[in-house]
């Protein structure tokens, strides 16, 4: 049991720091939105763990096919940092290690037991920055933290300045954290106690100024609260940080989700990795969307057949239709996600392309008449109506990123790995999911999350 005191009460007293209100962004409003309800499905048989998940990261097994394993048993290791290691969400046997080209280390699948055992972890009262960050490592959770620049697991060597939590998410679809956290206050705050420990500076924690933010989040203790309002990406952490702590050569901050900081707090009070969570099953092809209680690494299969999955050809992500992966039907929940989506295949033509008028259709632009509806839903497929074409400058990527840089100039640095223009233009304050929407609405098609992944590893191995 892990029990927080303190004789000092200064810390306890939050402060609403910033109220900030971005102007520049896009909100796509489609169909298949989660109705607030929990939905019980029975426990998944099947999970799977991806080094894929994790950027940058080269596995080193610990396990073998057949090896039975606890809830927080090692899987791998990261072979450049042997302190970092995964553990099993479940208990049960290591089925399968799938390999792709050059042996490479693509998925850890595993057959779950009836019933959940756990690896025990033993985390002493009072314990200091340097005990906590042990107990995160040797159980597996530490890899929910995660450093900008470079969104990459934090190195556990780094003082960050800041930690950033974003307790909302303004993706499309994305599920309501008021509601996933609802009446978890206490056990929140025992999260954010863990996670003060970790920093000298600032514990930022970022509410929807849209909406009113659940008391979770508005009552905790012993962080600075910030309002951000604006669309999409107002969620995003790396827009928080851009104007709250911004980011320059040689800083280092640390961010998670308001779901890690409860794994954090369940593994300092039962001494378990338990990686539980609610996830949102959404999109215009699911016939019931709501969220499901599961844990990390869970197949769908149970989700989607407790759902009617309409008919057609469909493309199930985890995640949301922005920066989410595709997955097959059976796929399981990413390590960071806590939203499946599933809609159309853009497989089919259509006649005229996009010449043809139509009230169905959604542009930023008033090419159709959706500038007419802003309210409105729509049912969006994954075709590109178009191919890679040109690269013209049109403007359309500042009306959507609400930061201080210039996205054409970057991703023109970027594409010809300039590093000084990269690093001179703010390569260390963006990141892929903060570019999403200028991928979203680039008329030239470009693959700009890839282009902008691509920057800031070259500037990663030639800079750090």
């Amino acid at each position: 049991m892990y029990i927080f005191a303190s004789e000092n009460h200064n810390f306890l007293q939050k402060e609403m720091s910033k109220d900030i209100r971005l102007k520049k962004g896009l909100n796509i409003n489609l169909q298949g939105e989660a109705d607030k309800v929990y939905a019980s499905i029975p426990q998944s048989q099947n999970f799977s763990i991806k080094p894929t998940d994790f950027h940058a990261l080269t596995p080193k097994m610990v396990v073998k096919e057949g090896d039975k394993v606890k809830a927080g048993s090692c899987l791998f290791f990261d072979k450049y940092d042997e302190r970092i290691r995964f553990s099993s969400p479940v208990s049960g046997e290591v089925t399968e290690i799938v390999r792709g080209a050059k042996r490479r280390i693509m998925e850890v699948k595993i057959a779950a037991d009836s019933e959940v055992s756990y690896e025990s972890f033993s985390l002493e009262a009072n314990a200091s920055r340097e005990q906590i960050i042990k107990g995160l490592l040797d159980s597996g959770v530490w890899p929910f933290i995660r450093q900008k620049p470079f969104d990459t697991i934090a190195n556990p060597s780094d003082n960050p300045k800041a930690i950033f939590i974003s307790t909302f998410d303004t993706a499309p679809l994305a599920p309501d954290n008021d509601f996933v956290l609802h009446g978890l206050d206490k056990e929140f705050q025992v999260g954010i106690e863990v996670i003060k420990k970790l920093t000298d500076g600032k514990v930022h924690l970022n509410v929807d100024g849209n909406t009113n933010p659940s008391k979770v989040f508005t009552d905790c203790k012993g962080v600075e609260i910030n309002k951000i309002s604006g669309p999409h990406p107002a969620g995003n952490v790396g827009v928080q940080v851009h104007h709250i702590d911004p980011i320059n050569k040689g800083d280092v901050v640390w961010y998670l989700y308001p779901q890690d900081v409860l794994t954090i707090a369940r593994l300092f009070t039962d001494g378990k990795y338990d990686v539980s969570r609610m996830v949102a099953l959404t999109g215009s092809q699911v016939e019931r969307p709501r969220y499901y209680r599961t844990i990390s690494g869970a197949s769908i299969s149970n989700m989607i057949s407790e759902n009617s999955i309409k008919d057609g050809s469909n493309r199930f992500i985890s995640g949301n239709v922005l920066t989410g992966t595709q997955i097959s039907a059976d796929g399981c929940v990413g390590f960071y996600d806590s939203q499946i989506t599933v809609i159309p295949e853009g497989n089919k033509q259509e006649f005229l392309g996009w010449i043809a008028p139509g009230l169905q259709k959604f542009s930023m632009s008033k090419s159709y008449f959706s500038w007419l509806t802003p309210a409105k839903k729509y049912n969006l497929n994954t075709n590109y109506n178009g191919e890679e074409r040109a690269y013209v400058v049109t403007g359309q990527y500042e009306k959507v990123l609400p930061m201080d840089v210039y996205p054409m100039q970057l991703i023109k640095a970027c594409m010809i790995e300039d590093i000084d223009s990269m690093e001179q233009l703010g390569i260390y304050e963006v990141s892929a999911e903060d570019m999403a929407l200028c991928e979203f609405v680039c008329t030239s098609k470009m693959e700009v999350q890839s282009i902008i992944r691509e920057g800031l590893d070259l500037v990663k191995k030639e800079c750090s």
